[in-house]
């Protein structure tokens, strides 16, 4: 008899082998599957559809991912909070009280613009899927179709009961498989992911933008105040307009560095086509890297344009075979 045996994927659950957080199967004829099915994971699906027929619109994402986690709710709620308080300082403090028309006007729309890219970027990034493996996929149906051969395996989650393509992370706060997950943001309550990284660096750059122009408008507006001996500076009295800019300028220059690390760090995992958790576990590359301007095109778009700056514009995600990126030889 040989001694030889070929290895598959045993529909879950199943007994298994445990290794660096994926499971490998082997002997299927020889395990009794139990009756269990995928753990239940903290998404809901929105389906925005009849909303949109009934408004006469038309959108490719009807469909809203929506993360059930208390946490990063109060934290995005929080963002709009801080993003609101500075809408309201800017606009009624620095620049409705200004006695220079074109510098208000000027200073007021660019600073409109970006808060509403920086909002329209956090909604896309918050309500995008990540890249999320389809779940409870590791049935011995799908396992048959792939054809395996003689010394090949798969990985599968043993929490998502899924063919667990490389790559590929398991989030404990969505309890979801995300293609390439770079973390989990309790800021935008989602993954960060293939799906929505590129609307996650905008927001980032927004933030970081708005941040610089704010605390900008603070000085010059303290500048001014004091050559002019706060006389008719705005409504509120010199103490009042303190208060609101120190708070602003602190939020300014606080979310503006944070926000300025954080596109940065995005950027280089982009152009090295490495994810933050593929940096921390050190892991060695098995998947063919890309160059860095093959990685920027995949997660902005195909063709530099001001479309890499819009939100409202879908990256195009490379479609790969059912089975690249998902059998193993050993």
């Amino acid at each position: 008899m040989s001694l030889k045996r070929r290895i598959f994927l045993q529909p879950c659950p199943a007994k298994t082998v445990e290794d660096n957080n994926y499971t490998e199967f082997e002997d299927m004829s020889e395990v009794k599957p139990k009756k269990r099915g995928p753990q239940e994971d903290n998404i809901k699906i929105i389906d925005c559809s009849p909303l949109c027929k009934r408004l006469g619109l038309s959108s490719p994402q009807t469909k809203l991912w929506f993360v059930k986690d208390i946490c990063g709710v109060i934290c995005a709620i929080f963002t709009w909070l801080l993003v609101l308080y500075a809408e309201f300082v800017v606009v009624f403090i620095l620049l409705y009280p200004s006695p220079y028309v074109n510098y208000a006007i000027i200073n007021g729309v660019v600073f409109q613009f970006f808060i509403f890219l920086a909002i329209a970027s956090h909604f896309k990034a918050m309500f995008s899927d990540p890249g999320a493996i389809t779940k409870g996929n590791a049935t011995k149906e799908n396992i048959m179709k792939l054809g395996l051969k003689e010394g090949q395996i798969i990985y599968k989650c043993p929490k998502c009961c899924s063919i667990k393509p490389e790559r590929t992370h398991h989030c404990s706060v969505c309890r979801r498989c995300i293609k390439k997950m770079d973390h989990h943001c309790p800021w935008v309550n989602n993954c960060v992911g293939e799906g929505n990284q590129k609307y996650f660096i905008l927001f980032t750059l927004y933030i970081c933008l708005i941040s610089i122009h704010s605390v900008y408008m603070s000085v010059m507006h303290i500048v001014t105040c004091l050559k002019a001996d706060w006389k008719d500076c705005t409504h509120y009295n010199p103490a009042a307009q303190t208060v609101f800019l120190i708070f602003l300028m602190f939020e300014g220059i606080l979310f503006g560095i944070f926000t300025a690390i954080m596109c940065g760090s995005q950027l280089y995992a982009v152009c090295t086509d490495e994810t933050g958790i593929e940096s921390l576990k050190n892991e060695v590359p098995t998947w063919e890297q890309k160059t860095k301007w093959r990685s920027l095109q995949e997660t902005f778009g195909s063709v530099f344009s001001i479309h890499w700056f819009n939100p409202f514009i879908n990256p195009v995600i490379p479609q790969v075979s059912d089975i690249e990126g998902i059998l193993y030889t050993v």
